[in-house]
């Protein structure tokens, strides 16, 4: 089932386990670019092939969990989780310790950053939102987030996420998110965190108010 967005644009469809491979490579183009991941991987090789070892686990796990949402022509992509997620973390140091190598020490860095800030409280998690740069700045990154926000707004959960560039936290300002006190990284690049509150849904739908 695919969704349009206000607008009548681009539909966005949720990914299948065909698409894993093309949301791996538009991911790890993107995070060439990317100031934490050039922090975390200082090598443009080694961070492509880091990048993507990692990405081929998130991903196929997201895409099986229906957490995933591309553009019918797969020009961009949005993943999301749900907390708290049953199993655990995708993840996880065992991963960690035998894809990332001598990178390890600042991902570990990074991984207890994020902890620090995320709620205990049910919530869902912006992971990625990458949209191909051939196709900027035409309305995609919104429709991509419209189709989710819908879905969560029905059972009132907020949402967070923690990004690496002030272009994507003002974009998601513009969508709703509230940016807080930015993260610095010891030695290395300044994160921002942001939430989106959860919309009031009626006592016959869930029986209790949302987390904020």
């Amino acid at each position: 089932m695919s969704a349009m967005n206000p607008e009548g644009s681009t539909p966005v469809r949720p990914a299948a386990p065909a698409d894993v491979a093309s949301i791996v490579a538009i991911l790890t183009a993107e995070l060439q670019g990317d100031p934490l991941a050039q922090w975390l991987m200082p090598d443009p090789e080694q961070r492509t092939y880091i990048s993507h070892r990692l990405l081929a686990v998130e991903v196929s796990h997201a895409v099986e969990q229906g957490g995933v949402d591309v553009l019918s022509d797969m020009s961009g992509a949005a993943m999301w989780r749900r907390y708290p997620a049953d199993g655990g973390p995708v993840l996880t140091g065992q991963h960690l310790g035998t894809f990332t190598g001598p990178a390890l020490p600042r991902f570990e860095q990074v991984t207890s950053a994020l902890r620090s800030y995320q709620s205990a409280a049910p919530h869902y998690w912006l992971s990625w939102l990458s949209v191909h740069q051939d196709f900027r700045r035409q309305g995609i990154a919104g429709d991509l987030l419209a189709c989710r926000h819908r879905a969560i707004d029905e059972i009132g959960y907020p949402i967070s996420t923690v990004v690496t560039t002030r272009a994507t936290r003002d974009l998601l300002a513009v969508h709703g998110y509230r940016a807080e006190l930015p993260m610095q990284l010891p030695g290395g690049p300044t994160l921002w965190p942001l939430r989106r509150r959860g919309r009031p849904v009626t006592t016959a739908q869930t029986g209790t108010a949302p987390a904020e």
